[in-house]
């Protein structure tokens, strides 16, 4: 059994942690990124402007342990209401809690958010095809692959979950 995580919006209070984790070269090649150059203050003045707007086109929000303790981020993105779907991203910053099953926690309580929450019938999600661990944890959480993609020398999985096969799972 996953261990208990809150998804919560973000806070500027996240903006320390978000900021040391996308200045990691390894969380960044994970997330097929380079990593953050960018000074504190300045970061801190985007991340603020970033929270204050609603695109409309998804939601972020911070992963929390059941303590409290802020571990990572997870989002729905480039919601397409005419289309029905968004995409999904999750890093879990915190190393301490790779592998324990903290994503795949967080990433089954975003599908529910989203499938319950939106009128979206489609998540789909590219990772990088060596990242393995992710991937499991999507096959957890219920994702298929639907294909393969290479995008600036970098070669990815697509997944994708839809409502129907959601709603089948959660009936066991």
């Amino acid at each position: 059994m996953p261990p208990p995580v809150k998804l919560r919006p973000k806070q500027l209070k996240d903006a320390i942690n978000d900021y040391l984790w996308r200045r990691d070269e390894e969380l960044a090649s994970l997330d097929a990124a380079q990593p953050l150059t960018l000074p504190f203050p300045e970061y801190l003045r985007c991340y603020a402007q970033e929270l204050s707007g609603d695109s409309g086109e998804g939601q972020y929000f911070a992963i929390e342990t059941a303590r409290g303790k802020h571990i990572g981020n997870c989002m729905y993105y480039r919601a397409s209401h005419q289309a029905g779907e968004a995409e999904l991203g999750i890093m879990i910053g915190d190393r301490a809690y790779w592998g324990k099953g903290y994503g795949t926690a967080a990433v089954c309580q975003l599908l529910e958010h989203i499938f319950t929450a939106t009128g979206l019938e489609r998540v789909y999600l590219r990772t990088l095809e060596a990242n393995l661990r992710a991937q499991r944890c999507f096959e957890k959480c219920g994702f298929r692959r639907c294909g393969k993609m290479t995008q600036e020398g970098r070669n990815f999985v697509v997944m994708e979950i839809y409502r129907g096969h959601w709603q089948r799972l959660k009936k066991g």
